[in-house]
């Protein structure tokens, strides 16, 4: 079966078993995350869950890769309301894009990808470099790929030295205030 032709109850509860997963995965970290503590945070048996992803490397795959998309079609979409100032859009772009994984997250979900790089496949390439690409065509003019290279060197900084989202968002917003006219 397609994923089009997933039945929507099905659709939905993959949907919530990924996003149990991917918290779990934060709280816990990859290596300390079982399939019994994703099955159980997600309310569905452990065969429910292996029915649904065959193994950890699996559904990690999937919640992350679930997550990247997300992300990416949010700030596309925050970065494409010209109605609003283009440092809100780009203070709100970061922050969906980074500054909801500021905390533990931030810490163990980076180093399971640079310790296994093929576990993710090809978006974790392509997701950073579509976002970029993103941020360059909000800020536009000369300078646009610098200050948005700039801006994402920030936010991965300010994403390690602080301990809050609300940290994160004051910090973001100084460095976009000090790099955007």
């Amino acid at each position: 079966m397609a994923v089009s032709e997933v039945p929507d109850a099905e659709a939905g509860r993959r949907d919530a078993v990924l996003e149990s997963a991917l918290l779990t995965f934060a709280r816990h970290g990859y290596r300390k995350t079982s399939m019994e503590e994703v099955a159980r945070t997600a309310r569905i048996s452990r065969p429910g869950l292996y029915f649904l992803f065959a193994s950890k490397p699996d559904l990690f795959r999937a919640a992350v890769t679930r997550a990247l998309e997300q992300d990416l079609a949010a700030a596309e979409e925050i970065l494409a309301d010209t109605g609003k100032p283009l440092r809100e859009r780009l203070v709100g772009a970061f922050d969906r894009w980074a500054g909801r994984y500021v905390g533990p997250m931030s810490r163990d979900v980076p180093a399971v990808i640079e310790q296994n790089p093929d576990l993710l496949g090809p978006i974790v390439r392509t997701a950073p470099k579509r976002f970029e690409e993103l941020v360059v065509a909000a800020v536009g003019g000369e300078a646009a790929a610098d200050v948005a290279q700039t801006l994402i060197s920030a936010s991965v900084g300010v994403k390690h030295q602080v301990e809050t989202r609300e940290a994160y968002l004051g910090r973001m917003a100084t460095a976009v205030d000090l790099l955007v006219p």
